[in-house]
């Protein structure tokens, strides 16, 4: 389980294809040290096991899921990644719980530098668009962020300062593929709702 606050941006250093999977070498400020073989890290919202650490770095595996419904499939050397460690019993719930199994792929529709924040616009795949709500948590690139306005499968999220700092979103264009997780608890409400 993780909160969808980012602590860390990784970089990714080297891709390597194994059959069906890929192995990514990610530097990351993290103490390696206290990284622990089989651990979680939420890179960009997708929850990956560390097969391997380094003084600096940490290596994961994406499997063929992965790669199919997520951005892992276009990361190369250089990527950027939004990173965070898996949440501990009596750490703070800063965001909302969120599980880094990202669901699909949104799209940036447009992006608005209002000033100090940013307004950014997304489409959602159609799917997963009814589990979005005005005011509600939605996961973007393992970042948690509230949900400003809804427009069936279009939605906006105003960004702050510190989030576009302390995180890979000021990097982030119209255009550009985002790995989005819908809030937990819109889904079970949603499926709960199946069997009245």
């Amino acid at each position: 389980m993780f909160t969808g606050i980012v602590t860390d941006i990784g970089t990714v250093r080297t891709v390597a294809p194994r059959n069906d999977v890929r192995r990514l070498t990610i530097a990351s400020r993290y103490d390696t040290s206290g990284i622990e073989l089989g651990a979680s890290i939420a890179c960009a919202g997708v929850c990956l096991t560390v097969v391997a650490t380094q003084s600096d770095a940490f290596e994961v595996e994406a499997a063929p899921e992965t790669l199919a419904v997520t951005t892992a499939s276009g990361w190369t050397e250089g990527r950027r990644l939004n990173l965070e460690r898996a949440l501990k019993i009596g750490d703070e719930l800063g965001g909302h719980i969120v599980q880094g199994h990202a669901d699909g792929i949104a799209r940036v529709i447009a992006r608005e530098d209002l000033g100090e924040t940013t307004r950014f616009t997304f489409e959602a795949p159609a799917d997963l668009a009814r589990f979005i709500a005005t005011k509600g948590s939605i996961t973007l690139d393992g970042t948690s962020l509230t949900v400003n306005t809804v427009d069936g499968p279009r939605f906006t999220c105003l960004l702050i300062p510190h989030t576009l700092t302390h995180t890979t979103w000021g990097d982030v264009q119209a255009g550009d593929a985002v790995n989005i997780e819908v809030d937990m608890m819109a889904r079970y409400a949603a499926r709960l709702a199946e069997f009245r």
